[in-house]
């Protein structure tokens, strides 16, 4: 079963929050039930990362044990736009009465039905609602 990983993840990995040993140990587990992987937009916010000097972030990634997918295909950015697109919908008729979402949790969540067996996630609450396919692991 190969696991998606959010961004909130690795990096509260990084940082040592308070859920990180949990979450290491969570990974651990599904490292050996069939992987972990994140999509390139992942790996480019936690580029942003305070300490991720160069060669940093893939010695990480390499330790934990995720692979990074760098190609996107065009069925993760239709499902990725349409999912999108029905947010956009809903936070226009809710009058912008929803938290704000970015375009790349949908990326990231489309991935995830497309390339992986779940997502791991800090915030399931965006997945939930326009990815019901998705299983989301989120309890730490």
């Amino acid at each position: 079963m190969r696991t998606a990983l959010d961004t909130n993840i690795l990096s509260a990995l990084l940082s040592n929050e308070a859920p990180a040993q949990s979450i290491s140990s969570r990974l651990s587990q599904a490292y050996s039930e069939g992987g972990l992987v994140i999509c390139a937009p992942v790996h480019a916010q936690l580029s942003a990362y305070p300490l991720a000097k160069p060669g940093f972030l893939d010695a990480f990634l390499e330790d934990v044990g995720v692979a990074v997918d760098f190609s996107l295909t065009e069925d993760v950015w239709r499902l990725a736009g349409k999912s999108f697109a029905a947010y956009a919908m809903r936070r226009r008729r809710s009058a912008g009465g929803s938290p704000r979402r970015l375009l790349v949790d949908f990326v990231i969540a489309a991935h995830a039905v497309l390339n992986a067996d779940q997502l791991m996630t800090l915030d399931a609450a965006p997945y939930e609602q326009y990815f019901p396919q998705l299983r989301i692991i989120h309890s730490f």
